[in-house]
């Protein structure tokens, strides 16, 4: 018998549900995340929150499900918001520029203060212009 790395837990509260992850999420496992966020939609549940606390791994497909659950549920004036996010997904909500919008934090703060464990709110560093790329096709620049 083959047991899922991700394990999802929901428990409602009127319109409101807390989603816990545990395990693992990547191509493999993001439908089954993807789903419980679906299913909250069609049972008319308007907040998410979703703890991430026992999530060992999650790779570029959870910001994925995460913003598209966002987007929807933002659609009918709901939130969606991350609890506790390991920091490789800090890091990825950092570069992706969307902190505001899963942290729920300020526009330009984010939590990852050093030892990259998510606590308090400090400023975001500056960052200077960004040097142009350089891309290559076909071995020509």
């Amino acid at each position: 018998m083959h047991l899922s790395p991700l394990t999802v837990r929901r428990h409602d509260d009127k319109n409101r549900a807390l989603i816990t992850l545990a395990g693992e999420i990547d191509l493999e496992t993001v439908p089954l995340v993807r789903a419980s966020l679906e299913q909250c939609l069609r049972d008319g549940i308007r907040t998410i929150d979703v703890d991430l606390t026992p999530l060992t791994f999650c790779d570029c497909s959870a910001l994925n499900a995460f913003l598209h659950a966002s987007q929807r549920l933002t659609a009918v004036g709901g939130t969606l918001r991350l609890h506790h996010p390991p920091p490789a997904l800090v890091l990825m909500v950092d570069i992706a520029g969307c902190a505001f919008l899963l942290l729920g934090l300020p526009f330009g703060q984010l939590s990852l203060p050093p030892g990259n464990a998510p606590t308090a709110l400090s400023p975001a560093p500056l960052r200077g212009p960004v040097p142009p790329l350089r891309v290559l096709l076909g071995g020509a620049v």
